[in-house]
């Protein structure tokens, strides 16, 4: 919130202006950053998930469409659905394609994220994001949380969640930043070790934001 003086109003009197503060939410893989957005929309925040709205695009966007066939072949598409098996198998151990595939999503889901922002009239509203500083999108965020969690539990977490290997897992994280990095370059700091509770570090923030929306 700021003060700014309104047209037509004396001078020395000020109107109070209520701003929406954009935070992006990160964290390297098996991090938890899903269940540290899941909190945060349980106390009425909005949040914007990437990485699903990615997938919905990736399957509803004609053009995107066109642009992963044109990549991967007719077979990256069954029965209209994306085929995330064939292309996980032609992207594992090849950083090109995967590069590759991430210039062509990562615009559209950029632009809809921007656009869902816009639209929101909360306090502040969350856009949670594995690549926000590989992407240079950081800029787009008043505020920036990091998730943290140890290497070896994000391993474990990852393993589980999405039924890979240890090496599968690992060549996922060289496509991210370094977790050290990433999280100097975060302003506030989640732990979610599962030893730390988190309700009450959201709860902290969530307190931190609304005091600097106003």
């Amino acid at each position: 919130m700021y003060y700014a003086q309104k047209p037509g109003i004396p001078s020395g009197l000020f109107y109070l202006h209520l701003i929406m503060l954009k935070v992006g939410l990160t964290g390297g893989i098996g991090s938890g950053k899903t269940t540290v957005a899941k909190i945060f929309e349980i106390i009425g925040i909005p949040v914007y998930y990437a990485d699903k709205e990615a997938k919905y695009l990736m399957e509803h966007h004609p053009i995107l469409v066109a642009e992963i066939k044109n990549l991967f072949g007719e077979q990256a598409y069954s029965e209209g659905k994306l085929n995330r098996k064939y292309i996980a198998e032609r992207a594992f151990g090849n950083a090109s394609v995967v590069e590759k595939l991430n210039k062509i999503v990562h615009p559209y889901t950029i632009e809809n994220g921007k656009s869902w922002m816009e639209k929101q009239t909360t306090p502040y509203a969350i856009k949670e994001a594995a690549l926000i500083f590989e992407s240079g999108i950081q800029d787009e965020f008043d505020r920036i949380i990091g998730v943290s969690a140890p290497h070896a539990l994000r391993i474990l977490r990852t393993t589980k969640r999405d039924a890979i290997n240890y090496d599968q897992v690992m060549e996922r994280m060289q496509h991210q930043l370094d977790d050290d990095i990433k999280l100097k370059l975060c302003d506030d700091i989640i732990v979610n070790d599962e030893q730390k509770m988190l309700v009450p570090q959201v709860l902290a923030l969530h307190e931190k934001f609304l005091s600097l929306s106003q």
